[in-house]
């Protein structure tokens, strides 16, 4: 065992004071020093922190942005979703390839570079686009990709590409990023002039109890999708026994085509704050956790420089604005690259220095969540709301939207359209207004809610953004025309594949069927019998996994085959001597070939 390797491992646990439920805090300060979690360090982390070594195993091996090998200084994690594709993904990953002379997965033999492939990280309105370490590049094009290579070869520091940074606080000295709000239409919410004791002072005027009845009056469901009830989920949260509560923020957006958050995170962080601060005074909760997703590092400086100028405003920590007895903070919690990770009890787990496994419900988080206390786990745009509701009463909140939808929704918008960004339109809006709004005037299909929601087709376009209607966590990605959407499919059951924990049967060996099955269809080798095999496949899916990423990893297909059924009774037909075409009689029989040393007759003919 090294001297160095030793030393460094035990001084980060030591500074996350050897506490198992920082295990994740410690894997990744470990990656960040050595490029790997690797043997020595995980013999050292598990004992230092008083576990078995094959937790340490299996919490690196869960993560995509640990690693048990080592990679590069410079890890470029190329982004690899749908609307990427759409804009020149494959011609970016072949000049990154070609400069770099290795393939994905691989490392430089001077070991350098690693070049990888990530989910969406949250760039879908400037893609494609990459991270480099923790430092977003945009809009990349490939001979940009190598003057990247070129640059870096020079000097070494991903920090330097960042010279002509974004608006707004992007531009900001803890920050320094070249993204783009592109917050296309602001609206009388989110985006709404703020003060930032003003919603706290008006909740401490009030008893806990009437705070959750303003909530509740102001009719705020969750804006992660789900849409429950933000003041119940709270009243549950307070009514349970435990005195020692909590609250986590949710700003872990994984969903592929959603970076609304990532703004709000940019430009509004006091807004969530004190919505985090309001909900921790109504349910008795003396901590708050940011969850932030790994893909949104580049923030964290930032934002914890805000969490500290709030402390010394009297906004956080002991007797907030001089009410002795409200005590409250917030720390924030990195994730470390996992999609799942977005389900609230994957996400607690997470926080607890777990595998992002989702839990057994119930109990629900509200009766025995974070470390088995009762939690309240609200996602940003929830928690902003909640700040408003707060400023300006119920009454006025509740002028916005409609009866069953109150207030306002944040769109994150990409794909074919003319002005892709973010959009807070009211609720009851119909989707065809949004679709001039963002000029995709010739869509074809719209993927409402991410790959988790519903293809909606032209027929639909008169539909409403609401909960009764087309529900949404805010992603909306636009297809033009020229677009294959079966290809869309295929691509959205990849990312389910990779991304499924694994840890149910429906869901690991689901979305590896149904990614299977449509690959077929796509190759010309379909039958008929293919489509209710992928609505049965889909159906067990919903009604058997564990948690919501298996529960809705089948709606590409299902909401396609309901509403774009043409796209694949085009490409499969029976084969007219009864046979199945799938099967391959010639494949099936190459490995017994080889064992025999000839070839087979029957394949022959």
């Amino acid at each position: 065992m090294t001297t160095r390797v030793q030393s460094t491992v035990l001084r980060i646990c030591r500074e996350h004071k050897n506490d198992r439920t920082r295990l994740v805090d410690i894997a990744r300060a470990v990656q960040a020093e050595f490029g790997c979690v690797g043997e020595e360090a995980t013999d050292l982390i598990a004992g230092a922190v008083g576990i078995p070594r094959v937790e340490v195993e299996s919490l690196v091996s869960f993560y995509s942005f640990l690693s048990t090998e080592p990679e590069g200084g410079i890890v470029i994690r190329l982004c690899d979703d749908v609307v990427d594709r759409m804009v020149g993904y494959d011609r970016v990953l072949e000049a990154f390839e070609e400069e770099l002379g290795i393939g994905l997965g691989e490392t430089t033999p001077d070991g350098k570079f690693t070049l990888k492939r990530t989910a969406c990280i949250g760039m879908c309105d400037q893609a494609p686009a990459a991270l480099i370490n923790d430092v977003v590049v945009r809009k990349l094009r490939p001979g940009f990709a190598r003057e990247i290579v070129a640059e870096l070869r020079e000097h070494g520091d991903p920090g330097e590409l960042a010279t002509d940074f974004g608006d707004g606080n992007n531009a900001h000295k803890l920050v320094r990023s070249v993204v783009h709000n592109n917050v296309r239409q602001p609206g009388p919410v989110i985006f709404s002039p703020i003060n930032r004791s003003e919603a706290i002072r008006k909740a401490l005027a009030m008893s806990p109890a009437e705070v959750i009845r303003a909530v509740k009056t102001a009719r705020l469901r969750g804006r992660g999708g789900a849409g429950f009830p933000c003041g119940m989920k709270w009243e549950f949260t307070r009514a349970s026994g435990d005195d020692d509560k909590v609250v986590i923020c949710n700003a872990d957006e994984g969903e592929p085509g959603t970076f609304k958050d990532r703004v709000i995170l940019t430009e509004l962080p006091d807004r969530v704050f004190a919505g985090m601060t309001i909900a921790g005074y109504a349910i008795g909760a003396r901590e708050g956790i940011l969850y932030l997703r790994a893909e949104y590092a580049y923030l964290r400086r930032f934002l914890e420089a805000v969490i500290e100028r709030r402390r010394e405003d009297g906004l956080l920590g002991a007797s907030i604005l001089g009410k002795v007895g409200v005590d409250f903070d917030i720390r924030i919690q990195m994730g470390a690259g996992a999609y799942v990770c977005g389900e609230e009890t994957a996400l607690i787990s997470s926080c607890e220095g777990l595998r992002g496994d989702p839990k057994n419900r119930p109990p629900f988080p509200a009766q025995r969540g974070y470390l088995g206390r009762p939690t309240s786990v609200n996602n940003v745009e929830t928690l902003c709301c909640v700040t408003k509701v707060m400023e300006e009463g119920p009454a006025s909140y509740c002028e916005h939207g409609t009866p069953a939808s109150s207030g306002t929704k944040l769109l994150s918008i990409s794909g074919d359209c003319h002005r892709p960004g973010v959009y807070e339109v009211e609720f009851g809006i119909p989707l065809r207004d949004v679709l001039e709004l963002c000029g995709a005037e010739d869509a074809v299909a719209v993927q409402v809610g991410g790959p988790s929601g519903q293809m909606v087709a032209p027929d639909e376009f008169d539909r409403r953004i609401c909960f009764d209607d087309l529900a949404t966590g805010g992603a909306m990605i636009v297809f033009g025309p020229e677009r294959d959407l079966l290809e869309v499919v295929h691509q959205y059951l990849d990312f389910f594949e990779d991304e499924s924990c694994g840890y149910c049967t429906p869901c690991r060996v689901g979305t590896v069927l149904l990614r299977r099955c449509v690959g077929k269809i796509l190759e010309g080798r379909g039958e008929p019998s293919d489509l209710d095999q992928l609505e049965r496949i889909a159906g067990t899916m919903k009604s058997t996994s564990r948690c919501g990423l298996g529960q809705t990893a089948g709606n590409p297909v299902l909401s396609t085959l309901e509403r774009f059924r043409g796209i694949y009774e085009s490409r499969v037909k029976a084969d007219p001597e009864g046979l199945r075409r799938a099967f391959d009689l010639s494949a099936a029989v190459k490995t017994a070939e080889g064992i025999a040393g000839r070839e087979s007759v029957h394949a022959e003919h």
